[in-house]
């Protein structure tokens, strides 16, 4: 039996899952060669058919496909007794394997889910906000070099070198290198497997389905729905969000002119889905806040998805929460 894992590059989710799949096929008479393929960018996901990391393809099928998924480089997530985790259960795999259940064997999975199983509004939003809030360095030199990430995301519409912020340290007797792995560590931004920077709330390094012309400025991706209608209040400028509905792929534009919102269709709306505090799998439940053309689009994506707990936000609700998240991120930088 061939199973091939899709993954980006360090996903943190596929020791869990090789792990699982040793302890699924553990004392069976099957004999299983595990396989990887690192998947760069958004047009190889497609190709592969990767709805986000790791996608498990057993001999080329993937058997925990959900109709409606989008092919993805994001973090993937899996039902679990407990709401949502990283990677399939050892049940699970068992069952997808053609397995049978040991009798009195329990999976003993430790969960790794990024989003609670509890429901309601100000769970969903009192968690993302939190999470977010969390991603605030208090260190001067940390939060220093946190801002000269974020600026050159907003100036370059990519993920600044180590060496083009590296004046930002100057003087202080520390390196940039380690300050980028003390700011990955406490999940405020996210480094590759070669130590350069891939992400850093709310700009992607990668494409994701939210992309943002800043005006005036340059293109750049969104982590998630929510932080690309934050963009506009964090860099204090106009933009033009492109996204679509995740399930009909319908195009869906929003404009923020003077904080002013214009959408397309004017009936958009926000599921914003919670938020668990995992340090290291904060941005996977972004899979999960994104634009729909309305909100009866929105309310069948979540009963088709009762492991997703959540709501659906009005745009001017999402936006205000974007706002919140991000308006004094860059605050007192000049």
């Amino acid at each position: 039996m061939r199973l091939e894992i899709l993954q980006v590059a360090d996903c943190p989710n596929v020791p869990v899952l090789e792990e699982r799949i040793r302890r699924a096929v553990a004392d069976r008479p099957v004999d299983v060669e595990i396989v990887h393929r690192v998947i760069d960018n958004a047009e190889q996901a497609a190709s592969a058919g990767m709805t986000g990391s790791p996608t498990l393809l057993v001999d080329g099928r993937d058997p925990f496909a959900v109709d409606g998924s989008v092919t993805s480089v994001s973090c993937r997530l899996y039902p679990s007794a407990n709401g949502l985790d990283g990677a399939p259960s050892v049940s699970a795999l068992r069952t997808a394997l053609g397995l049978d259940e040991a009798e009195g064997v329990s999976d003993g999975d430790e969960i790794t889910a990024c989003c609670p199983s509890e429901s309601g509004a100000a769970s969903a939003l009192d968690e993302l906000s939190s999470q977010r809030d969390d991603a605030r360095p208090a260190n001067p030199v940390e939060r220093a070099v946190h801002h000269a990430i974020l600026r050159g995301f907003a100036e370059r519409g990519r993920p600044p070198t180590a060496m083009e912020i590296s004046e930002v340290v100057a003087g202080q007797y520390v390196s940039i290198a380690s300050v980028l792995r003390r700011l990955h560590e406490t999940d405020v931004i996210r480094l590759n497997g070669d130590g350069e920077i891939a992400s850093a709330y709310p700009f992607s390094g990668t494409p994701t389905p939210h992309r943002v012309q800043i005006i005036d400025g340059p293109i750049v991706y969104a982590m998630c729905a929510v932080d690309a209608l934050g963009l506009a209040a964090m860099l204090d400028t106009d933009v033009e969000v492109s996204s679509a509905d995740p399930v009909t792929h319908a195009p869906i534009t929003v404009v923020i002119h003077s904080q002013h919102l214009t959408a397309d269709p004017a009936t958009a709306v926000v599921f914003v889905g919670g938020q668990a505090n995992q340090e290291t799998t904060a941005d996977a439940c972004c899979n999960y806040l994104n634009f729909f053309t309305d909100r009866p689009a929105a309310e069948a994506w979540a009963a088709d998805h009762p492991e997703v707990s959540g709501l659906v936000l009005d745009l001017p609700q999402a936006h205000d929460l974007g706002n919140q998240i991000f308006a004094n991120m860059l605050h007192g930088v000049s």
